[in-house]
């Protein structure tokens, strides 16, 4: 397993909009045959962060994920939705359910 964990930071006008995107994106990759788990998290503290989690099968599944109409969509959106450079941590599972 491949657990991604990706940090957003939208500027303050597009909130909603960024909300809205990483819906989309969450309800398309949750039906990709090879990923486990997707999660839009929004900081309380400072709600122009965002994270999502990530639980795709192997790589090949990370490959076809950024393939798809939903992603393409999803990261044309962060070009002027962000406020900074996204980044991604990448883990591999070691105790997980």
């Amino acid at each position: 397993m491949i657990v991604n964990l990706v940090m957003l930071e939208a500027k303050e006008e597009y909130i909603d909009e960024m909300i809205e995107i990483c819906r989309y994106n969450h309800e398309n990759s949750i039906k990709e045959e090879g990923n486990v788990r997707f999660d839009v998290l929004q900081n309380t503290d400072e709600p122009t962060k965002f994270t999502l989690y990530e639980v795709f099968r192997d790589k090949e599944a990370i490959e076809f994920h950024k393939t798809t109409e939903h992603y393409k969509k999803w990261a044309e959106a962060m070009e002027h939705i962000l406020a900074a450079p996204r980044y991604k941590i990448s883990n591999t599972d070691i105790a997980f359910t």
